[in-house]
């Protein structure tokens, strides 16, 4: 599947406007990454508009990084009005295998919201597809699992794309499996640049006409792009980080 430079283009020009209900610890680099994108962020968690948010939104993006039960019931709200808008609901079920209470939660979100994509690593896949995995906090962790085969059986059961995120990322929509290579390990040593991927996605996906798989690809594509230009330019994970955001920027970035 060729990367699709116009979904890019598109994001510059439309502006998609991307509701993120995250986590306290990324919340301002998401936020950062997404206007760098040429997106408009909103962070909104509130049980009190989660819906109304979601409803003039392009993509809600719900991620469980520091979660409460408020939040769980601001994400289902506000999942729930997207998914009616007829808009992108991408779920980041960060560390979901860690305790019961995210395992359970998402389990509750998956039930009840009609979810468009599931970014997620090879550890929260497994413990989604009820595979053991060895997992410490939000790490992938490891494990002997099929992950292209277990892929595809979650994105079967929930109807919905999952993009694996790793060394090598996986993109399945239940029958095609596509693999991307590249990126750079610092990429892992930088909070939130897993957590800022779900949130392009969105992007892409908020811009995209018919082939949501195309525009995962593409998304997931450019920012191993942008991961491997920005670890050119920097010493370390501190100056890889505001490399990486000039980097999504089209104009900065001259990434393409």
């Amino acid at each position: 599947m060729e990367f699709n430079e116009e979904l890019l283009m598109n994001i510059k020009t439309e502006q998609p406007l991307i509701h993120c209900i995250t986590n306290i610890v990324v919340a301002n680099f998401q936020a950062n990454g997404l206007l760098s994108l040429g997106a408009s962020p909103v962070m909104a968690d509130a049980i009190e508009e989660a819906a109304d948010i979601a409803a003039v939104s392009s993509a809600t993006v719900l991620n469980i990084g520091t979660l409460k039960k408020e939040t769980v019931e601001a994400i289902l709200l506000a999942g729930k009005s997207a998914v009616k808008q007829g808009k992108p609901v991408i779920l980041d079920p960060v560390g979901v295998g860690a305790t019961p209470f995210r395992q359970q939660s998402v389990e509750k979100i998956l039930s009840e919201v009609d979810v468009t994509l599931i970014r997620c690593n090879a550890g929260e896949l497994a413990t989604i597809a009820g595979v053991e995995w060895m997992t410490k906090g939000v790490d992938a962790g490891q494990g002997d699992a099929d992950i292209e085969a277990l892929a595809k059986q979650v994105a079967q059961k929930y109807r919905c794309l999952v993009a694996v995120s790793g060394e090598l990322d996986i993109v399945t929509d239940g029958t095609t499996v596509i693999t991307i290579t590249g990126g750079h390990p610092l990429m892992t040593q930088v909070t939130g640049v897993g957590c800022l991927l779900s949130s392009v996605a969105g992007a892409f996906l908020a811009v995209a006409d018919e082939n949501a798989l195309q525009a995962v690809v593409t998304a997931l594509s450019f920012y191993k792009q942008v991961g491997e230009k920005a670890a050119q330019q920097a010493t370390g994970p501190g100056d890889f980080a505001v490399h990486f955001l000039n980097g999504l920027s089209i104009d900065g970035g001259q990434n393409l």
